[in-house]
């Protein structure tokens, strides 16, 4: 999140805003369970759709007052009342996107980049990023294994990580944290990244270059939350009604390359912005990739065989 916004936000309000950061939905997970009954928790966060999911189920969340969220109206109706959340009682839509592929064209030709498949090439050993996400990463093996990326079966899961096994000679690193960075500086030259930081890094380095697998992209929501131990519910609401202004999701796009969903913002935003197909992704993308969905306990399968991926 842009940190001038937390500035003015408190300039505005006087609200103070302690900001943490996290780089998995399970470490943000684990953060606000260890708050729970310590008092020091957290008064908005922003967990995925499927982390809202099984937030609801578990209690975490309370229901959102949307008569005191002015600038609700902004978000587009066809981004609301999803499968996760159906009325939207305890989330509304933050950022959303699509995590695909990216490439340094000064090592590898684009051309040559269509699949998801292709990062398992032995030619590319020492030189793919893969992002730090259980459920991303083992997004893409079940794909090509033809399951269900929202598998809860056991042996399709286990068949997932002997594939992801077969990839770790190319992978270099895993990285959630800002995985545009190590694009930039060359580190790698191949792997996955969501769009917004595409964007980001194509304005450091023109050479590298976002693709849209064939199979279709990871499509993912990032959503406001309350937790229920939430101890300024007031200023909570008021915080995620200030992030809803257009003015305000401008500075969230052109800042962090992320698509807000949000009416007004448009508008607001340089033609050459508006119609980029990385930072806006076309519709037929968006309709082919797979929203990642709530697995019950089978998260623990997930986060099981992710645990021994990361330590082979």
């Amino acid at each position: 999140m842009p940190p001038e916004l937390v500035t003015q936000f408190t300039k505005e309000t006087g609200v103070e805003v302690i900001y943490s950061t996290f780089e998995s939905n399970e470490e943000m997970y684990a953060k606000l369970k260890l708050t729970e009954n310590t008092g020091s928790g957290y008064d908005v966060v922003f967990p995925s759709s499927y982390y809202v999911n099984k937030m609801i189920k578990e209690n975490m969340l309370q229901p959102l007052d949307h008569s005191k969220l002015e600038n609700l109206k902004q978000i587009p109706k066809h981004l609301l009342n999803k499968e996760f959340d159906s009325e939207n009682k305890f989330s509304l839509p933050y950022v959303y996107g699509l995590t695909g592929i990216e490439v340094n064209s000064d090592e590898i030709d684009p051309k040559t980049i269509t699949s998801w498949a292709d990062l398992w090439k032995p030619e590319f050993k020492h030189k793919v990023l893969m992002t730090s996400d259980a459920r991303e990463v083992f997004h893409i093996a079940l794909l090509l294994n033809g399951k269900s990326p929202n598998t809860t079966n056991e042996e399709e899961i286990k068949a997932a990580y002997e594939r992801l096994v077969t990839l770790l000679p190319n992978v270099i690193t895993f990285n959630s944290d800002s995985p545009e960075v190590p694009y930039v500086q060359g580190e790698v030259a191949l792997g996955m990244i969501w769009n917004g930081s595409a964007y980001l890094a194509h304005k450091e380095n023109p050479s590298l270059q976002f693709i849209y697998p064939k199979e279709g992209a990871i499509f993912w929501m990032d959503n406001y939350a309350i937790p229920k131990t939430a101890k300024n519910v007031e200023g909570a609401h008021k915080f995620i009604d200030f992030l809803l202004r257009p003015e305000n999701a401008k500075v969230v796009i052109e800042r962090m390359g992320f698509s807000m969903p949000n009416e007004g913002v448009k508008a607001l935003l340089s033609p050459e912005l508006v119609n980029d197909p990385t930072l806006f992704p076309p519709s037929e993308e968006v309709e082919k990739g797979i929203m990642q969905g709530d697995v019950g306990d089978a998260v623990d399968i997930y986060e099981k065989y992710w645990n021994k991926l990361k330590t082979n």
